[in-house]
């Protein structure tokens, strides 16, 4: 389509699709109801030989691609975490299409970088995280794809500095260990196998009540990995587990960190959006011990997917880690040390221009307009809470510090696998389930971008009168 004319036409029939759906998407089940390789029979088996039209190709959105659509948007969707879209990160993400910015270096596009330094900072400021963060001293944030990539950058600085940044020319030498709770993200023993660590070299570490990891649990594996002749590196502490939203103990965590000389990691990819929220900044108690730290704008904060903001408070360890200087890269900005090469900050050297979509959410919404939405989440997610208190049938799980109810049946895990299956069949609302203390537990995540309070009670109503309808067991 080079004829700017008729991409303009295109451009604008795309923009009305985009909005007729998000405008009528209660109308969509929001569980797809096809059966695996329903969607690709729909497709012509090969690949046309002329080009199509515009109107054929959008057309076929409704009828392939629509009902296969799990509909992450949905005021109902309520599993997982929120995946929130919103029209200004949408729109940040069409221009920076458009622009098709490959924002490598500095030197490849300076707005790109110099963008996402300054937005990065202004996060520093509307989190209140500590100082040692910012651009403007020995440290500074970068936009990963993922908080799953976050992880892994922090255990591959980690490993490099333990051992004296050799390890990547020489390659691993001895048995270094690493600690998580046993709650943690699955992406941190993803991160041990792919680092050469060893996935059976990862600790997890015991879990209290709340499901937070036990400090003392740690400095007791640190001690029993150091009499054994290991070299204990790295330690993920979690605000916020996938689970149940658990908040680790960040600060005396970071205090045996800091006794044992081991890199900590604070992985706070749903949670940390909470922290727009004065009220809500006691989940970063402690987090100026860290030596890295993560949260996902593209779950809770209104900013579509990927995108997520990682921060470490010595740039000069995470660069030596991964900076590689082939010929054709060099340039006068990058050799002057004047600017960041974000190429150093990640394991990709492409990298698309995320900021710019974190840029216009945050100046279309403002600070006030993003606690709002975050406060909204919470209270929904409390006054659930209190729905489930009320009703015999059903028991809480597990704390409900933030926007996550974990919920069940009493009458076991056949019963609420039938109403997982059942609330999720009917299309009317979506949800998922975890294991806590080996029970089946039922997940109601809320904070999704066009989410009511008329939807977490409709909600409710199907979840009760769904229980109500389940056949007796045994």
């Amino acid at each position: 389509m080079s004829d700017l004319a008729a991409f303009r036409r295109a451009a604008h029939a795309a923009v009305d699709w985009v909005g007729d759906y998000l405008a009528g998407i209660e109308r969509h089940p929001v569980f797809p109801r096809v059966r695996p390789g329903e969607i690709r029979a729909r497709l012509p088996a090969h690949p046309p030989e002329t080009a199509e039209s515009w109107d054929t190709i959008l057309g076929d959105l409704d009828r392939v691609v629509l009902p296969g659509i799990t509909h992450w948007q949905s005021p109902m969707f309520f599993g997982y975490f929120p995946a929130n879209a919103s029209g200004p990160a949408i729109l940040g993400d069409l221009i920076s299409s458009g622009l098709g910015v490959q924002a490598m270096m500095w030197a490849t596009s300076p707005a790109a970088t110099e963008l996402e330094t300054h937005v990065l900072d202004w996060m520093v400021d509307l989190l209140a995280l500590p100082d040692r963060f910012r651009s403007t001293g020995r440290g500074g944030g970068v936009i990963q794809d993922t908080a799953s990539s976050a992880s892994l950058v922090a255990m591959l600085a980690a490993r490099e500095r333990k051992t004296g940044f050799e390890t990547n020319r020489t390659g691993l030498k001895g048995t270094l260990t690493a600690y998580s709770s046993s709650q943690a993200h699955s992406s941190i023993e993803k991160a041990a196998g792919i680092a050469g660590i060893g996935r059976e070299h990862l600790r997890l570490v015991a879990v209290d009540q709340a499901y937070a990891m036990r400090a003392g649990a740690l400095e007791e594996a640190i001690r029993a990995d150091l009499a054994a002749g290991h070299t204990p590196f790295f330690v993920c502490a979690t605000v916020g587990t996938t689970s149940s939203t658990a908040i680790d103990p960040v600060r005396a965590i970071g205090e045996i960190c800091r006794r044992y000389g081991l890199w900590l990691h604070v992985d706070a990819a749903h949670a940390g959006s909470a922290a727009v929220c004065p009220e809500f900044r006691w989940i970063h108690e402690g987090l100026e011990l860290a030596d890295s730290y993560c949260f996902n704008p593209h779950k809770w904060l209104l900013t579509n997917f990927d995108c997520d903001c990682f921060y470490v408070a010595d740039r000069a360890a995470l660069i030596e880690t991964l900076s590689i200087r082939p010929e054709y890269l060099r340039n006068q900005p990058t050799e002057s040390g004047a600017v960041f090469d974000y190429r150093d900050w990640g394991i990709a050297l492409g990298r698309r221009f995320r900021a710019l979509k974190l840029w216009f959410v945050i100046r279309a919404y403002g600070a006030e307009g993003l606690r709002k939405h975050v406060r909204n989440g919470v209270a929904l997610a409390q006054e659930f809470a209190g729905w489930v208190k009320t009703d015999s049938r059903f028991e809480l799980c597990a704390p409900v510090p933030l926007n996550l109810v974990c919920f069940r049946l009493k009458a076991g895990d056949e019963a609420n696998e039938r109403l997982r299956d059942a609330l999720n069949a009917s299309g009317r609302m979506y949800l998922i389930h975890t294991r806590l203390d080996g029970k089946v537990v039922l997940r109601m995540a809320i904070g999704g971008t066009y989410t009511e309070r008329r939807h977490v009670e409709r909600a409710w109503v199907l979840i009760r009168e769904t229980a109500a309808g389940l056949p007796r067991l045994g």
